[in-house]
């Protein structure tokens, strides 16, 4: 069913310049069938392997060429990325939807860190920060959950050893030619690493170069402390096999190695000589949680994310609104259709920003509300078809599950608090606009695996960037998620920070399944903007019939309106990113919808997925020319 918009409705704003433009696009070729793209369709129909950086997909490739599967070869794949810091490190965090093929399921592995003793709301105040933890620095410092992840996924699903999934990032720690974008992170913040000696002692292989001491592009870059730490967890996994383990239980072995033993004790002492608050007890206690992930449908197609630890549920509540409208009566990328999604996104995103947090402490979040049908219905109800609405909020979910909202005074006095606002109308010069940018933006990479036998893995990692903080001699990063939490109820009941806690991450897989066999997997970095860049990359292929490329190369809409998750948590209502090529006839019209507007080359993610072709039995993979992200297949 579509929703009528009655007068207000995208399809009845129309003024002469706006039909002229009409019908100029009556006399240009379909959109889909026009479009080109920067890379060809990556065609495979025994594995996949697709990641954020070239070398890192040869590693998954590595994975199957010795006789493992798709668990093994996003496992390696996450090594290899967080070894090469591709805006991300060891010290992160993992989130992952594996579909087994077994079971016939989706699981969902929940592997972010969590805030450790002592993090505190009284304790940050005291510290200087009034709203969030700060945005880099060993306050910023959560638990690390990607080693805990990886090897989970790999005990649970893999096949080989963590020997040989850990081999290739062993071999790049030992020295690999880095890349032009770690080196350019590297030179960028050089202030920030000379806070940290241990920093230092990685970063910078050229000391006595005052202005430029970090690496340059393609020099081979040598991690001796990272070596050392992956070879301690090989050794006591042969340690474990040696004395009568099985696979899984020498997996384990290793975990047990890196939180509770000789490992953690190293990381510990490096992490609170820089000044973290992570404690042994804090490495212990933390686990991974294999859980079932939440769901919606979209015209028959079942599509997965994890709930609201992360920002998933987000495309989830966007499609049930989308699903009422009419989009192809509007238009593929017309103004109408961008007015829609940004009207959708500025109401997903506030309930977000209100109401997800971690959902193994208390309140509990009202998930079930927020994924009903009649809950989209009854918000679209709030959207002016004519205009944005700068002051768009979260909404009330509760009564569409049945009960009533404890928080209603906050609810009500949500838009009054003094939020981080870039006002509309205030010139921002290029560099404020490249710190907003870089901030909303922040972290990340992606993994998409997929093998003959069913098994798929869609994995979005992150944490421990350049500049992290390095946990002495261990070589690894700490995160900065602990940066996504708040410190005042009123900006999020949920998402309070306190000792054992997960923050609120942007961090988010995608998955959907048709006629109950995968469909898509699909993920992509870039902080705040994934879930929108997901969900227009989703509707390309379901409602545009693009292909899984052209889908992920698509010039796509980011809005700037919802509170962001890194730094300040800085908002800008109204501000929309289109790409260059945007015609003149909807920049005009966009502008008199009351937005401001800029732009760029590319403006699709990057985004990597995968389409499965169960007519002919193969896998069509897509990686986005946005950034590195390479695929291989076979």
């Amino acid at each position: 069913m579509s929703v009528a918009l009655g007068s207000r409705s995208p399809r009845n704003f129309v003024t002469p310049r706006v039909a002229l433009a009409a019908l100029l696009l009556l006399a240009l070729p379909p959109v889909v069938e026009a479009q080109r793209t920067a890379k060809p369709v990556l065609h495979g129909r025994h594995w996949m392997a697709i990641t954020g950086k070239p070398l890192g997909a040869t590693a998954g490739a590595r994975m199957f060429h010795q006789g493992g599967n798709a668990v093994d070869a996003a496992a390696a794949m996450l090594a290899a990325t967080s070894t090469m810091w591709d805006v991300l490190s060891w010290g992160g965090e993992t989130q992952a939807l594996i579909y087994h093929p077994g079971e016939e399921r989706v699981i969902g592995v929940n592997a972010l860190g969590a805030a450790p003793t002592g993090a505190t709301p009284d304790h940050y105040r005291a510290e200087g920060h009034d709203n969030f933890p700060p945005e880099f620095g060993p306050l910023s410092a959560v638990t690390p959950g990607t080693p805990g992840g990886l090897m989970t996924m790999l005990a649970e699903w893999g096949r080989l050893s963590l020997a040989d999934v850990l081999q290739p990032s062993i071999e790049m720690a030992d020295g690999y030619p880095i890349e032009a974008d770690a080196a350019r992170r590297i030179r960028n913040t050089v202030d920030e690493i000379r806070q940290w000696p241990s920093s230092m002692d990685v970063y910078f292989t050229h000391p006595d170069d005052a202005e430029n001491p970090g690496p340059r592009e393609g020099e081979i870059f040598r991690q001796p402390g990272l070596k050392r730490t992956l070879e301690r967890l090989v050794e006591a996994e042969a340690e474990a096999l040696a004395g009568g383990a099985s696979r899984r239980e020498a997996i384990y072995a290793a975990y047990d190695a890196f939180y509770r033993g000789e490992i953690a004790a190293d990381f510990v002492a490096g992490a609170q000589a820089a000044g973290a608050l992570i404690t042994m007890e804090d490495m212990a206690n933390w686990q991974v949680y294999l859980e079932e992930p939440v769901t919606a449908n979209y015209k028959g197609i079942d599509v997965y994310k994890l709930t609201t630890w992360v920002q998933g549920p987000v495309m989830l509540q966007a499609l049930n609104m989308v699903e009422q409208l009419d989009l192809k009566g509007m238009g593929y990328n017309s103004a109408n259709y961008l007015h829609a999604l940004y009207q959708v996104m500025n109401l997903s995103f506030a309930d977000r920003d209100f109401y997800y947090g971690d959902p193994y402490f208390p309140p509990a979040e009202p998930i079930e509300g927020l994924l009903s049908k009649d809950y989209a219905r009854a918000r679209l109800e709030a959207i002016d078809w004519d205009r944005n609405d700068p002051n768009a909020g979260p909404g009330d979910p509760y009564p569409f599950q049945g009960e009533e909202n404890p928080f209603t005074d906050l609810l009500e006095r949500w838009g009054t608090r003094a939020a981080v606002t870039t006002e509309q109308g205030v010139e921002l010069s290029l560099g404020d606009h490249a710190e907003l940018d870089e901030d909303f933006y922040l972290g990340t990479t992606s993994v998409q695996a997929a093998d003959a036998e069913g098994w798929v893995v869609s994995i979005t990692p992150s944490g421990g960037w350049i500049p992290a903080v390095v946990a002495g001699e261990t070589g690894i990063g700490l995160s900065q998620r602990a940066q996504s939490f708040v410190l005042d109820e009123a900006d999020n009941p949920y998402n309070v920070i306190e000792p054992g806690k997960r923050p609120r991450a942007t961090l988010t897989p995608g998955m959907a399944l048709k006629d109950g066999r995968p469909f898509l997997s699909f993920a992509v970095q870039g902080g705040d903007g994934q879930d929108q860049n997901l969900l227009q990359f989703f509707l390309n292929v379901v409602e545009w019939d693009m292909n899984v490329q052209q889908a992920v190369e698509a010039p796509n809409m980011n809005s700037y309106q919802m509170r962001g998750s890194f730094g300040q948590h800085e908002t800008r209502p109204g501000r929309m990113l289109l790409q260059d090529a945007t015609p003149p006839w909807i920049r005009s019209a966009l502008d008199s919808m009351g937005y401001e507007l800029t732009f760029a080359e590319r403006t699709s993610g990057p985004i990597n997925a995968i389409f499965f072709d169960w007519e002919n039995d193969a896998f069509w993979g897509g990686s986005s020319h946005h950034g590195d992200d390479y695929g291989i297949a076979w």
